[in-house]
């Protein structure tokens, strides 16, 4: 009610809220419950160019939003069902254990949003073009004899895959009937072009673990990884082992690295084991030998690499520079 004049738009709405479904077969831990997190937004504008603009304008913001937390979303062509409208993508990752099966071609697996800049103010259809111009659909749009026929079959992608995110344009669908009107430039009314953008926020979580995980446990991308390193204190009866261990997390800490310390007692194994499983990026690995001759061992949680190193060079590789 507040938006009278065209001089209001575009105008962007959005509140990150607990939503309650009654989803009558909960399953996947927070992939699909009956509580979850979830992010909306609507944008409402003039006319159906404003609304195209700000429709491209989510697209890539989500592309880019899924690409910095580690995750390659691929934009698909989707039944809007109950809510409706004239146009939609849900974007989706790959995973095995993915609850619907979807269909693309395999090049958007070498695609890199990141790659560019992105200046918001300018047409940004080139690359809303570049990623919806192949083949890509869910399984309720999926059209097998098209996609055998301007797919190579080396270039087909059948996989299973978990929707992270869903965007819709609206047209005056929902605005007609609640009577969002503007005045224009010429003072005639005119019923505002709306879209509807969401993001499962807690659902993320399971999703962003399902696609960064093998057999050992969790891949953290560094990027949302609750932690950045994992302190693994080896031999907590060694009194080298506990001065350098505490001194290197509490140089981490006075750096705002976020770091976990495992000073716990136990066998080495049962650390490395619970270490892997939680999946931070990088551990450090502190035992007797090595302290005493000031070098630990770090250790790349996604690649397996380890290296031994020293303790000034490990520091100086994970506390970013000013």
């Amino acid at each position: 009610s507040s938006l009278k004049s065209y001089r209001d738009l575009p105008k962007l709405l959005y509140h990150i809220q607990w939503k309650f479904r009654d989803e009558i077969r909960p399953r996947f831990g927070v992939m699909r419950g009956r509580e979850f997190l979830m992010k909306d937004c609507y944008s409402f504008d003039l006319d159906y160019e404003g609304a195209r603009r700000s429709y491209s304008k989510m697209f890539v913001s989500y592309l880019r939003t899924f690409a910095n937390m580690g995750l390659r979303a691929i934009p698909m062509s989707a039944e809007s069902g109950p809510i409706g409208g004239d146009m939609s993508h849900e974007f989706i990752i790959l995973a095995e254990t993915g609850e619907s099966k979807v269909f693309c071609h395999k090049d958007y697996l070498d695609f890199d949003v990141l790659d560019e800049d992105v200046d918001y103010q300018k047409d940004l259809e080139p690359i809303v073009s570049r990623w919806t111009n192949l083949y890509a659909a869910t399984d309720e749009r999926h059209q097998e004899e098209e996609f055998d026929k301007i797919v190579p079959a080396d270039k087909q992608c059948e996989a299973r895959g978990i929707e992270v995110g869903h965007i819709f344009y609206f047209g005056t669908k929902y605005s007609a009937s609640i009577g969002a009107v503007v005045l224009d430039s010429d003072g005639n009314s005119v019923t505002l072009e709306m879209g509807s953008y969401g993001i499962g926020v807690s659902r993320l979580v399971g999703a962003i673990i399902e696609a960064n995980h093998d057999d050992k446990g969790i891949k953290w991308p560094e990027s949302v990884a609750p932690f950045k390193i994992g302190v693994i204190n080896l031999k907590t009866e060694d009194a080298k082992c506990n001065s350098l261990s505490e001194d290197i997390y509490q140089k981490l800490k006075s750096h705002a690295v976020d770091t976990l310390y495992e000073d716990r007692g136990g066998r080495a194994g049962v650390k490395f084991a619970n270490m892997d499983l939680i999946g931070l990026p990088w551990q450090l690995i502190i035992g007797p030998r090595g302290a005493a001759n000031n070098l630990i061992e770090l250790k790349c949680r996604d690649t397996g690499n380890r290296e031994e190193i020293s303790v000034e060079q490990a520091l100086q590789r994970l506390i970013p520079s000013k």
